[in-house]
């Protein structure tokens, strides 16, 4: 990871440079390629550059997503099959159909009963290769388009289950109904289609109340900079 300076050329960013971003809460991945590509064609004047990112997070997810510009952008799909690290609140005795926050409550259950010793069993059964069903609201290709058209249109399909890897899931604090943990994983893991399974298997139900990405490899969030930091370095070049 490069750190973004006022000495930095346009034919750095034109090169390649892999920037590591801290995403917004309500951001799209796509927002904020949007914004990091029109900041450098402001700050430098270029007409065009390529921008990509190197592994999607859900808009209400935050953390660590990494940013490739220019030549760098052919290092995307290596990029994208390192390991990642992620910290996830589950609440229990609820879910959503989109297994998070973006829709509505649409089923309660009771949550009383689960107990540290449920949870680490739980844990344990989905630690290694898995199959994992992708939510329907997912960016998944369904007959030529998204999956979340269809969710958002009201079909009930169903994704076919994909093998995944999951390194190590680590229960960090239990106060019923939210659970925080820590879950180390492969590429196409989706952490809300875990909550959702994690809650099923324990006798409830459960939705992804919040995540955060730490770490893709060695890219760490507390490396990570602002979008805001971004623009504002940018602006600074313009001015030189």
């Amino acid at each position: 990871m490069i750190e973004i300076t006022e000495a930095h050329t346009a034919e750095d960013f034109l090169n390649g440079q892999v920037l590591l971003f801290n995403k917004p809460y309500g951001w799209t991945s796509f927002d904020l390629v949007s914004k990091v590509r029109s900041a450098i064609r402001h700050g430098f004047n270029i007409k065009k550059i390529k921008v990509g990112h190197a592994g999607t997070l859900d808009p209400l997810a935050t953390g660590v997503l990494i940013i490739c510009t220019g030549k760098a952008t052919k290092s995307i799909s290596a990029i994208q099959e390192l390991k990642k690290e992620y910290i996830a609140i589950i609440e229990f005795g609820k879910t959503t159909p989109s297994f998070d926050l973006e829709t509505q409550f649409d089923n309660e259950f009771p949550f009383e009963h689960i107990t540290d010793e449920d949870i680490q069993k739980s844990i344990h059964s989905f630690t290694g290769f898995i199959e994992q069903e992708p939510p329907l609201y997912s960016a998944k290709q369904i007959e030529g388009s998204r999956a979340y058209k269809h969710a958002r249109r009201g079909s009930k399909k169903k994704l076919d289950p994909v093998k995944i890897f999951i390194e190590a899931i680590e229960a960090i604090d239990f106060r019923p109904p939210e659970l925080t943990i820590k879950v180390v994983c492969g590429k196409g893991t989706y952490i809300r289609a875990l909550a959702n399974d994690f809650g099923k298997s324990l006798g409830s139900g459960a939705y992804l109340k919040a995540l955060e990405r730490t770490a893709i490899g060695n890219y760490r969030i507390t490396d990570a900079m602002g979008i805001h930091d971004f623009i504002k370095n940018m602006n600074k070049v313009k001015q030189i």
